[in-house]
């Protein structure tokens, strides 16, 4: 599951606009983190 990415390329690349900016601090992975977010709302927790 930790390779599992819900968003294309192009996907991301649309709504990246509307994320936070990182003022000096090293951003993660927003993909990851988004992908996750979906992951949890179609599945649920386990």
């Amino acid at each position: 599951m930790s390779d599992l990415i819900w968003l294309s390329e192009a996907q991301m690349r649309t709504i990246e606009p509307y994320f936070p900016l990182s003022h000096g601090v090293p951003k993660g992975n927003d993909r990851w983190v988004i992908s996750r977010i979906i992951f949890v709302v179609h599945d649920g927790l386990r």
